[in-house]
C-alpha cells in the first residue's frame, strides 16, 4: 500500500487533537515532552536545563507549564518559537525566567503587526471555526488574586534573539540549529533541528496535518502564501534527512524513509498543481474552469484536510493575475451581481427560482442549487422555502465533501446551524 496514503488515512481531523490526553506531559523518546492543546508545546530537557519550543495559547499555558514543571522544573535558558501565530506564542510570558532568551526568526514583529491590523475582523471570522477557543482566551481569571499573579492571557512577545536565516546554540551538550523556512504558514516560520538525534521540529510549516496539501490561502483570514517559498523551505528541511518529525499538532512521524517519501510527494504534488495552473492560464482557461479541472493524479495523492487543490488553484491564479478576472465590466466596480439578485428573483418569481434550485439539487448539482438559494434569500431573507433550499444545498455540499476538509466542513456546518435557527425563529 502507498505509505503516504496510509499515513494520511490514519491522521486525525483538527478537532480530534483536542481530545488527546491533557492531564500529563507525553514523552517523546528520552528527553522530549509534549503538552497537547489547541496547538502543542514541547520541552527538550538537557543537562543544563530545558528548552521550550512554542508555548501554546495564553489560556492553555498554565497547564503546559504545570505539566512540564512536573517533569523538569527548569531552569529555562531558551524559549524558541517556530512561528508567530497566537496559538504558538501566547504563553511566552508565563515561561520566561530571569535570563531566559526568547529566540525567533526576525520577521516575528511583521507577523504580529499584521495580526494587529486585522485583529477585529479576523477574530470575528475565525470564530466560525475557533469560537470555543477564542471564548476561553477571553475568559476572566477565577479571582482577583490569581489575575494579579497571572501573565496576560495572550502574550505578544518580543524576541531577545532574532535571526535571518539560521541560528545555532548549545545547551547541556545538546546542539540546536534553527533554520528559517518562510514558505510555511508565516514569513517568520522556523524549523528546529537537533542534529545529534536527527529530530526536526517543523512547527506548522507544513500545516497542522501531515502530509496534506498546503493551505496557500486561509478562509479564516491571512495573507496569501506562495508556492516557490514553500518548495524551497521543504527542500531545505528534506536535505537534513530527519528520522523523527515533530509538527505543531498531533503525534510525531517516525522513520527516515517514510518522512522522505512524504516530503517527495508533497513537493511533486505542489509543483504539479503550480505547473498545471500556469499552463491552463496561458491556454486561456478561466479561473473557475481550472478550479474544476486541475486535480492530482492518483500517484501524487496527498491529504486535503486543511488545504485544498481547487483553492490552491484559485490562489495561484490570483497571485499571478490579481483580482480582475476579465470576464465582466462589473468586476471593476463596487456594485456586484449579488446586489441585484433580489430584483431578478422578483422578476422571475421566487417560487420559480426556488423550484429550479430544488431541481438542480435533486439532479446532483448542489453548487447551482446554492446559487439560486442565495439569490432567493437576497429577495426575501425570511422565506422558509428559500432557507430550506439553502440548508439542503449546504447539507449536500457537506455530504459530497465527506467532511474531510476542516475549513470547508466548518463553514458548511455553521451555515446549516444558522439556517435551521432562522427557520425556527
Amino acid at each position: 500500500m502507498d505509505v503516504v496514503r496510509r499515513l494520511v488515512e490514519v491522521r486525525p481531523d483538527f478537532f480530534a487533537g483536542r481530545s488527546a490526553d491533557l492531564e500529563r506531559a507525553i514523552p517523546i523518546g528520552e528527553f522530549i515532552w509534549q503538552s497537547s492543546g489547541l496547538s502543542n508545546a514541547y520541552m527538550v530537557v538537557t543537562r543544563a536545563g530545558r528548552v521550550i519550543i512554542n508555548t501554546g495559547m495564553g489560556h492553555e499555558a498554565p497547564r503546559h507549564r504545570q505539566l512540564f514543571d512536573a517533569v523538569c522544573a527548569g531552569p529555562t535558558p531558551y524559549i524558541v518559537l517556530t512561528q508567530g501565530h497566537v496559538d504558538h506564542v501566547g504563553g511566552v510570558a508565563l515561561f520566561r525566567e530571569p535570563g531566559t532568551k526568547l529566540v525567533a526568526q526576525r520577521n516575528l514583529p511583521l507577523c504580529q503587526r499584521d495580526d494587529q491590523r486585522i485583529k477585529q475582523v479576523r477574530e470575528s471570522q475565525a470564530g466560525i471555526w475557533f469560537g470555543e477557543a477564542l471564548a476561553a482566551a477571553r475568559r476572566p481569571q477565577d479571582s482577583p488574586a490569581t489575575a494579579a499573579a497571572a501573565p496576560p492571557l495572550q502574550d505578544v512577545p518580543v524576541a531577545d534573539v532574532s535571526f535571518e536565516d539560521r541560528c545555532d546554540f548549545e545547551l547541556g551538550g545538546m546542539r540546536f540549529e534553527l533554520h528559517a523556512v518562510p514558505g510555511g504558514e508565516t514569513i517568520d516560520s522556523c524549523a528546529v533541528w537537533l542534529p545529534q538525534h536527527r529530530i526536526l521540529f517543523s512547527g506548522n510549516m507544513f500545516g497542522p496535518l501531515f502530509p496534506h496539501f498546503p493551505n496557500f490561502n486561509t478562509i479564516r483570514g491571512d495573507r496569501y502564501r506562495f508556492v516557490e517559498p514553500y518548495l524551497e523551505s521543504l527542500r531545505r528541511v528534506r536535505a537534513l534527512e530527519p528520522e523523527l518529525l515533530i509538527t505543531g499538532h498531533f503525534e510525531p512521524i517516525a522513520g527516515r524513509e517514510l518522512i522522505r517519501a512524504c516530503f517527495d510527494r508533497l513537493e511533486q504534488a505542489v509543483d504539479y498543481v503550480h505547473r498545471r495552473t500556469l499552463e491552463g492560464m496561458n491556454a486561456g482557461r478561466d479561473i473557475w474552469t481550472l478550479m474544476r479541472e486541475v486535480r492530482l493524479p492518483p500517484e501524487l495523492y496527498v491529504g486535503e484536510g486543511y488545504g485544498k487543490v481547487s483553492w490552491a488553484v484559485r490562489t495561484i491564479w490570483e497571485q499571478y493575475m490579481g483580482w480582475f478576472k476579465a470576464q465582466a465590466t462589473s468586476e471593476l466596480y463596487p456594485t456586484q451581481p449579488r446586489e441585484v439578485h433580489g430584483e431578478l428573483v422578483a422578476l422571475a418569481g421566487p417560487e420559480a427560482v426556488i423550484a429550479r434550485g430544488r431541481a438542480w439539487l435533486e439532479a446532483g448539482d448542489p453548487e447551482r442549487a446554492m446559487l439560486l438559494a442565495e439569490a432567493a434569500l437576497a429577495h426575501d431573507g425570511r422565506s422558509q422555502s428559500a432557507q430550506r433550499l439553502a440548508r439542503d444545498a449546504n447539507r449536500a455540499l457537506l455530504e459530497r465533501s465527506g467532511g474531510g476538509n476542516f475549513w470547508e466542513a466548518g463553514w458548511l456546518r455553521t451555515q446549516i446551524r444558522r439556517l435551521e435557527q432562522d427557520m425556527q425563529a
